[in-house]
């Protein structure tokens, strides 16, 4: 597995409750530009319409070589899974007001994957806390190299 490019931010903005792995359905030269990196998870999110899981809001910048063939860079692109487990995540997004969003985007043999997040928003006091807790953390393993050396 080689990551490609990997969504931060939305660790900090939710809880994690759930991981999908989902296949990605792209054009020729987007995946020759996603293989020099070209691509951007910051403000994606998923959508599930007509039983069909689609990820809007990725950047994925054109490929500079290419000639006269140019997408457009914020197309919807369609997600690839099995029809249960779009149904399952359907029913839990609608009843329990969770959302669906991108984690990251890597790499599994030759094929582009999603990690796909079944997620719960996080307060303002919940990020406080988990600042808080890596925080103590950072001093802990600083305290711990300290006494080893």
């Amino acid at each position: 597995m080689k990551q490609i490019c990997d969504n931060r931010q939305a660790r900090h903005e939710y809880f994690i409750l759930e991981r999908y792995e989902a296949g990605i359905a792209l054009q020729g030269n987007e995946v020759k530009s996603i293989r020099l990196g070209h691509v951007n998870l910051k403000d994606a999110w998923c959508d599930i319409s007509n039983g069909e899981l689609f990820i809007k809001g990725v950047h994925i910048s054109p490929y500079e070589k290419d000639g006269l063939f140019r997408t457009d860079p914020l197309r919807v692109r369609k997600l690839l899974m099995h029809h249960r487990e779009i149904d399952r995540m359907f029913g839990k997004v609608k009843q329990d007001g969770l959302t669906l969003v991108p984690l990251s985007l890597y790499f599994k043999d030759s094929r582009v994957k999603v990690e796909v997040g079944l997620c719960k928003g996080k307060k303002l006091y919940d990020k406080r806390q988990t600042a808080a807790k890596q925080d103590a953390q950072r001093q802990i393993r600083r305290a711990i190299k300290e006494m080893n050396t």
